[in-house]
């Protein structure tokens, strides 16, 4: 099933608004989920609904809290969340960051306390669309864990994403580094679960530890861990999350008395930069487009049109969902489906809004 950008953005708001949330701030939620969807990052997009209207019904998101500045120092920042919607915390935060590396070429962001923040790659892009090299580690704390370190068997800390974003030169697009820290986000598990499909070698173990491609031990007790990128490459970015990330706000690492059911807590670490801070801003964006030409210029391997930088897979898949629409689940579809009725929208309301949506 497809459905436009626009039809599910609605959708997506009208749940969140009868859940509890402000209609600007549903809105604003509603965009940058799709957004996740456009960009091909399903995890990341409507299927986080349910979660975020469970937080609601909880008392762990808070739909009407905003950022709040608890402490600068020179181009530090430290901004509290307020579990309020990450989505809007984090824009407000990043503003607060920008605004400080404008006066200073340079800004440290320690956000700590915030719902789910939806896709860094959201702030990094916000920051180099301003005109700053932006840098994010970050940490997840939820009601279980969900990655196991490298060596251990069971889950001890969450996907710890991490994010580079370069401004575009007049050359070349966005340079946009978005990931976790685990072999594959859970979200993306989530999606195969629901959709039957099961996930790639070395991404998940069973509850005995052995490897498995079946999605369903992340949902089925005894559970199952994922693993991290790269062995204990990816497991040492993943330390850096909760450190960087937790322990530098005060937010804190993942540890057994943070978790909380219906929660999704993200703390994180933004450094901004000006590409020009030591004079050498034109030689840096000279230097990039050569080095993306050399890069890119490599022959393509069997199967592959074109060797690409990170976003332009993304920027790719947006301008074809756009135009040809979103395809959702029928796992995910159902799921919006309960929660818009558990929220409280009447059917009629319901079948207005999935009207327009493509068998």
């Amino acid at each position: 099933m497809k459905i436009s950008a626009d039809n599910l953005t609605s959708f997506a708001a009208a749940i969140l608004v009868h859940a509890g949330a402000g209609p600007d701030a549903a809105r604003r939620v509603a965009t940058r989920l799709v957004g996740a969807n456009l960009t091909g990052h399903d995890s990341h997009g409507v299927g986080m609904i349910p979660a975020y209207v469970e937080g609601i019904m909880a008392g762990q998101l808070d739909p009407g809290a905003e950022a709040r500045l608890v402490r600068e120092n020179g181009p530090f920042l430290l901004v509290d969340g307020q579990q309020g919607f990450g989505h809007i915390i984090a824009e407000q935060a990043m503003d607060m960051a920008i605004q400080r590396a404008t006066e200073s070429q340079i800004a440290v962001l320690s956000l700590r306390n915030s719902f789910h923040l939806g896709r860094l790659a959201d702030w990094g892009a916000m920051a180099a669309e301003a005109g700053f090299i932006c840098i994010i580690y970050a940490n997840v704390q939820t009601a279980q864990p969900l990655v196991a370190p490298f060596g251990g068997s069971d889950g001890r800390f969450v996907t710890n994403p991490y994010c580079t974003a370069i401004p575009a030169t007049d050359k070349n697009p966005m340079f946009l580094l978005d990931m976790a820290t685990s072999t594959i986000a859970k979200g993306k598990v989530r999606v195969a679960h629901l959709s039957g499909k099961t996930v790639p070698d070395g991404a998940l173990i069973d509850a005995e530890g052995r490897p498995t491609n079946d999605p369903s031990v992340m949902f089925d007790t005894p559970l199952g861990a994922l693993t991290t990128f790269g062995a204990h490459k990816g497991f040492g970015l993943a330390l850096l999350g909760d450190i960087l990330g937790g322990s530098f706000s005060g937010g804190g690492a993942y540890a057994p008395e943070r978790q909380v059911p219906s929660r999704i807590i993200n703390n994180m670490m933004a450094i901004l930069m000006a590409p020009d801070a030591l004079g050498t801003g034109e030689d840096f964006n000279r230097d990039m487009d050569r080095y993306a030409d050399w890069v890119k210029g490599s022959p393509p391997a069997p199967g592959v049109a074109a060797v690409q930088f990170p976003g332009d897979p993304e920027r790719a898949c947006a301008q074809a969902r756009q135009a040809d629409g979103i395809p959702v689940d029928p796992g995910t579809w159902g799921q919006l489906l309960d929660t818009a009725r558990a929220a409280g929208i009447p059917q009629d309301q319901i079948d207005s809004l999935t009207a327009h949506r493509q068998a």
